[in-house]
């Protein structure tokens, strides 16, 4: 839910820039559309999250690759909202490439794995290497490299978290199942280093923008990017929901997914209780506007399934 809720809060805000966003909207403390929803981010969640309820521990690259060609590559409408490295697996796979292959293409370091890993941390809570290993599973099927890293980063902050883990922790946790000399690496260290010094996550904001930011680059969705800011954002904020999902939504670049991934981090970190029913109560069942084959699927049913499900059931998770 919480990864949801940040998903659809920062989606107006998606490839703004911070000056822009203030421009428009001052700060951004609550929705902004009459209608908001989720987008691609929680979809692929949603559909990675029911593998991990099928296949469990036992889950391999040629699962992920199979039930895409079955339930995606199928789609004959418009993939409305899919990211570049979506859709170029969709292509890899239907032209008949298998994992790692599919993966790799020129889009392979995007956000597209990080922003639907906080399942594996659901599934797998205080067991981050667990996580990182099962959301490595998923990612060869359409990334590779920095976009593998940044989801193994954020599915163990996600596990460490929903074990229990004080905010320090859970951003160590994250650098754990990472390679120290990554991209990925350097922007969560950076990310640590300005987060954690930081009095609010306000006053974190420009600072973690200047020093992660890749703003010359025209596509925002960069993995060790988004990652990085999520993360610090999360620091910022000592895990405490509302201001972490709000600053991430306040970075603009890929706001919807930096939103998402550090509602996930604060969700795990303080539970559903955190998520103010007026953001939650909006956030039901997914439309399926980017995958069909999920839409009707309710958050919260797949939240309850992937927590009784868990290696060690529900005990250490929140």
């Amino acid at each position: 839910m919480g990864l949801a809720v940040g998903d659809a809060l920062g989606r107006p805000a998606e490839g703004m820039s911070p000056a822009a966003i203030a421009a428009k909207w001052g700060r951004i403390t609550d929705f902004v559309t009459d209608n908001p929803a989720g987008t691609d981010d929680t979809e692929y969640t949603v559909f990675y999250a029911r593998l991990l309820l099928k296949y469990g521990t036992a889950l391999r690259s040629a699962d992920v690759a199979e039930a895409w060609r079955r339930e995606i590559c199928v789609q004959t409408g418009p993939f409305k909202g899919a990211g570049f490295s979506e859709l170029a697996t969709i292509e890899n796979l239907r032209a008949g490439l298998e994992p790692p292959a599919s993966g790799q293409h020129c889009h392979s370091w995007s956000d597209g794995l990080a922003m639907r890993a906080a399942p594996s941390g659901v599934f797998a809570p205080g067991n981050p290497a667990l996580a990182a290993h099962l959301t490595a599973v998923d990612g060869a099927v359409s990334h590779s490299g920095e976009g593998i890293y940044g989801g193994q980063a954020v599915a163990a902050g996600v596990s460490a978290a929903m074990g229990g883990a004080a905010c320090e922790d859970v951003w160590e946790a994250a650098l754990s199942q990472v390679p120290a000399d990554s991209w990925t690496a350097r922007a969560l260290r950076t990310a640590g280093e300005i987060g954690l010094k930081a009095a609010d996550p306000w006053s974190a904001l420009e600072p973690l923008y200047n020093a992660l930011a890749v703003p010359y680059y025209y596509w925002t969705d960069l993995a060790p990017e988004a990652v990085g800011l999520a993360f610090g954002v999360y620091l910022a904020a000592r895990g405490r929901f509302v201001d972490a999902v709000l600053a991430g939504v306040n970075c603009g670049r890929d706001a919807d997914t930096i939103a998402a991934m550090a509602g996930a981090l604060a969700g795990a970190t303080e539970g559903i209780d955190a998520i103010p029913e007026r953001w939650s109560r909006v956030i039901t069942a997914v439309s399926g506007r980017c995958i069909h084959a999920v839409a009707g699927t309710h958050i919260l049913q797949v939240a309850d399934a992937l927590a009784d499900a868990a290696v060690g059931g529900r005990e250490g998770a929140q």
